[in-house]
């Protein structure tokens, strides 16, 4: 990995519905993003039972709003995980619904 590789890195906000920003979230993409979200979403007991939630992340810097459905759940962590994760973990998936483009910020 190159010195600058984190240079690659974009900022998106999470969008709540009135339009507040209370959470950025970084990465190289915007799928990316919204997978690191949709950890924090709180977690069913398997991935069959989890419910879906809308994410809208707006990169920073732009009008673009990125629209994902999200959804998080416990799994056991791996066998060969490090002594200090816990049990269990969250895991997270994303499918993008599209793009909408601001009028304003």
């Amino acid at each position: 990995m190159a010195p600058d590789d984190d240079d690659d890195k974009r900022n998106f906000a999470l969008r709540e519905q009135n339009g507040d920003e209370p959470s950025v979230f970084s990465g190289r993409t915007p799928r990316q993003a919204a997978l690191k979200a949709a950890r924090r979403l709180d977690p069913a007991g398997s991935e069959d039972n989890a419910d879906e939630t809308e994410l809208r992340l707006r990169e920073k810097g732009t009008k673009k709003v990125h629209i994902y459905q999200g959804w998080a759940w416990e799994e056991t962590a791996p066998n060969d995980s490090p002594d200090w994760m816990p049990e269990e973990i969250t895991e997270a998936n994303v499918s993008k619904e599209g793009i909408q483009h601001l009028e304003e910020i």
